[in-house]
């Protein structure tokens, strides 16, 4: 079976809760979930339940959707 990975999150998405998929440097992933703090051409910026915002590389991205809330 495949999966088609797709990039779903877009600017209209800020302050909703996302989890979007890395690719690493060493080529393994990497998963950052979180609110939506900012979105443009070159990154994501993700605030994670600790309040550490995490800026994604675009490039990087290999899929990202909106998720329901943590508390359901």
């Amino acid at each position: 079976m495949r999966y088609r990975l797709r990039v779903a999150v877009g600017p209209d998405d800020v302050g909703s809760r996302v989890t979007i998929r890395r690719r690493l440097a060493d080529g393994k992933f990497s998963d950052v979930v979180g609110v939506l703090e900012s979105c443009d051409a070159s990154s994501f910026g993700v605030r994670d339940r600790r309040g550490e915002v995490h800026e994604v590389p675009r490039d990087e991205v290999v899929a990202a959707k909106v998720v329901p809330d943590a508390r359901g």
